[in-house]
């Protein structure tokens, strides 16, 4: 069970058991939704996940499982760890497998008896009868027992389905199994079809076994994160070195690691040098040198040295916790299609009894000879055969495995919406500091106005500027000064003005940083031997930084940001995928236009603020283009928030992957167009898979009716019904796997 509170409403996800179709789904939400204090509840069938947004102070996780189960279901208000829920999952299906066994075993000579042998024994129908009430009864008990919870509050699934359809049938032959004369006397055939009701049932439990066993794979993105953490830990309390589970770890624990352990928390290395694997966080098979003072994060692999580090964040709060509960958030979410499935899949099951009793009542009608025995038949194969199933597979298992697919390579997918909506995308954005390029900003060069002036104490006070700001570039000469020793000065006034650059006073004098508008803005002059240096570091594709007093510009900094090594071949990728590619920056035209450059990109716009971005995504949409939009910093959250899909930089800042469609992991370019690509390919398995959902029961309720036989003299055997109603859940599942192949 995982748990969010944000204010004064809890959003939690819980596993449900007992579910069979769409339509359980469906009867979930809306018992839930309609209890005081419950805001919204999704039900995944596939996942088997409830996800509910409600209040506490109204009611309670007890009260939300007491509603779920007057209606025949159960949802799981315990904690429980990820082993206890596979043990749990692992016994339910071992269940399911047993009756399903047992019933195909028992269902064999009864169809011996009923499809070659009818009529030969006298004791025939007794036989049958006493091999038939096992399946019936003991294996399929749980169809009995989901429509009569249904029934009492008036409503139907896919159990009132199966029930009705068998239970007439059994119903029906067990009469005329125990008092034949009634039809005999009428000078009528007193039919048994309990080989109908013994196949019908071991179909659709084989069909459910295969179904289950299907999904269980579909969610294996989740079991691989999961197994990433190791059970056990070795910690230093009290000088003593202790092995305790991984859930008793506490912030503040020295943890010992040796080689090839798992990382099991995120935490600070205090001691010990070594070499750790973060393929599962950044994608780069290259192992990361970390010494004391880095950090390491749950999941990722110590290689060659031991060490010892100090636990900053444990359990649910570390790194591999959230990306864990990203992924089952996103696998439990609903794609906007769905929300029409459900409404079909709210009314279809009463649809298909009113079809099944219209088909009744022609045949008893228009029939032959032979009227009550058709009608029966066509009857129960239209009950046997419309099962809603495969309609309400159709969305989650491809959202499922389209979600996994991504974070086994990644992707991060914040919801199904999300998901669906990135292949709408015809245009990408990138912001280019962090983005296209490393984002690690170093300086190169510095020229000066007046090679007089007393250098030595300007470089001071523009160090102390620079440490005020978080920009990327001022970091970059924070950095190189402070690797030189220099120290910072106080200033009495500073302000970062945005876009631009900054401003502080020393000693009563005012100082700018910043970019060259920045100097525009202010009306200072500028040298043209340093403006002549500016164009030309420029034109390297450096980011060009002046210094100036409120007279006069005093030098200008060459800071480079190399273009990331893939960001060439990830930009030609979205081309190739058919999207329209622009860059922004507020960096300097001549930069923007050399990196452009470099990189392959035709548009570009330089010299932008924050909001001049969110207006080019605008000015795009107003164009009729879906955009999406790259970016790493919080000058991209405007930006990333307007776009019709956003997309973070793993290594950029929270409130960029907060605001964020999509995380990329890897900052790697290459994977914009492998999310939309997965994103494509996932919208078009979802569409394959409705359209056989529905083209299936729009050609074979008619059939089951009895449509062909006027023409044909064709009437579909409820057997093959049932055969058929099985086949359509595998084959979607199935079709969904495939998306585990898909090469991004």
């Amino acid at each position: 069970m995982a748990t969010l509170t944000k204010g004064k409403v809890t959003k939690s996800t819980f596993p449900v058991e007992g579910m069979s179709c769409a339509s359980c789904a469906s009867s979930i939400e809306s018992m839930l939704r309609a209890r005081e204090g419950v805001q919204e509840a999704n039900v995944n069938f596939a996942g088997k996940t409830l996800q509910v947004a409600y209040e506490p102070q109204t009611v309670t996780p007890v009260q939300l499982r007491e509603t779920v189960q007057e209606i025949g279901f159960d949802i799981l208000i315990e904690k429980k760890t990820q082993e206890e829920l596979e043990e749990r999952q692992a016994a339910a299906l071992n269940n399911l497998k047993r009756k399903t066994l047992i019933a195909v075993v028992l269902a064999l000579p009864v169809f011996i008896l009923g499809m070659f042998f009818h009529g030969t024994f006298a004791w025939g129908n007794w036989a049958m009868l006493v091999l038939t009430a096992p399946i019936l009864l003991w294996a399929g008990q749980r169809f009995f027992v989901g429509a009569w919870a249904q029934a009492k509050y008036f409503r139907a699934n896919m159990d009132t389905l199966v029930a009705l359809s068998t239970g007439i049938a059994f119903l029906f032959s067990l009469f005329n199994t125990v008092y034949p004369e009634f039809f005999l006397s009428r000078g009528l055939l007193p039919h048994v079809y309990y080989e109908a009701v013994a196949v019908i049932i071991a179909f659709i439990l084989l069909g459910k076994y295969l179904e289950e066993n299907a999904k269980d794979r579909s969610s294996s993105a989740i079991k691989k994160l999961m197994g990433l953490q190791p059970k056990t830990v070795r910690v230093l309390r009290d000088q003593s070195e202790l092995e305790i589970k991984i859930e008793e770890v506490q912030v503040g624990d020295k943890v010992l690691l040796l080689p090839g352990d798992r990382v099991p928390v995120d935490g600070e290395v205090v001691s010990g040098t070594t070499y750790v694997d973060e393929s599962m966080l950044s994608g780069e098979p290259l192992p990361v040198q970390k010494q004391p003072g880095d950090l390491l994060y749950a999941g990722t692999i110590n290689q060659k040295g031991s060490l010892q580090l100090v636990a900053r964040k444990t359990g649910g709060e570390t790194m591999l916790a959230h990306i864990i509960r990203l992924v089952q958030e996103a696998q439990g979410s609903k794609a906007p299609v769905q929300k029409l499935v459900d409404k079909i899949a709210g009314i279809f099951v009463p649809i298909v009894l009113a079809i099944a009793l219209l088909t009744f009542v022609v045949w008893i009608v228009f029939g032959g000879e032979a009227y009550l025995s058709e009608a029966l038949l066509s009857m129960i194969s239209v009950l046997v055969i419309a099962c809603p199933c495969a309609l309400g597979l159709a969305t989650p298992t491809a959202i499922m495995v389209g979600v996994g697919r991504g974070a086994e390579n990644g992707i991060l997918i914040k919801d199904a919406e999300s998901l669906e909506g990135a292949h709408k995308a015809d245009a990408v954005i990138l912001d280019k500091t962090g983005t296209i390029t490393l984002g690690k900003p170093s300086v190169t060069d510095a020229v000066w106005a007046d090679e007089t002036v007393e250098q030595e104490h300007l470089e001071k006070l523009f160090f102390s500027m620079e440490a005020q700001s978080e920009h990327p570039i001022a970091q970059a000469i924070y950095t190189f000064y402070k690797e030189k020793g220099q120290q910072a000065l106080q200033p009495t006034y500073f302000n970062s003005l945005t876009g631009l650059g900054v401003e502080a006073d020393f000693d009563g004098v005012r100082y700018f940083s910043g970019n060259e508008k920045l100097l525009r803005q202010q009306h200072i002059p500028t040298p043209d031997h340093l403006l002549q240096a500016a164009r030309q570091l420029q034109e390297m594709a450096k980011t060009v930084i002046f210094f100036a007093d409120a007279t006069k510009a005093l030098a200008v900094f060459a800071v480079s940001d190399p273009v990331k090594p893939a960001s060439a071949e990830g930009i030609k990728a979205m081309q190739d995928a058919g999207l329209d590619v622009y860059m922004l920056t507020g960096d300097n035209k001549q930069t923007a236009a050399a990196v452009a450059k470099q990189v392959g990109v035709a548009h570009y716009q330089a010299e932008l603020l924050p909001n001049d971005k969110a207006a080019f995504v605008k000015q795009l949409q107003s164009e009729g283009k879906v955009v999406a939009m790259v970016g790493d910093g919080i000058n991209d959250a405007q930006a990333l928030a307007t776009a019709d899909v956003s997309i973070a930089m793993g290594q950029g800042t929270d409130i960029a992957m907060e605001v964020a469609n999509i995380t990329l992991m890897r900052s790697d370019l290459r994977h914009v167009a492998g999310a939309v690509k997965l994103s494509r390919a996932t919208v078009q398995t979802i569409h394959q898979n409705l359209f056989w959902a529905f083209f299936y029961n729009i050609i074979c309720i008619p059939v089951a009716a009895g449509l062909l036989y006027p023409f044909t003299g064709f009437l579909l055997s409820p057997m093959v019904a049932g055969a058929a109603m099985a086949l359509s859940s595998v084959s979607v599942v199935g079709n969904s796997l495939r998306l585990r192949s898909k090469k991004l």
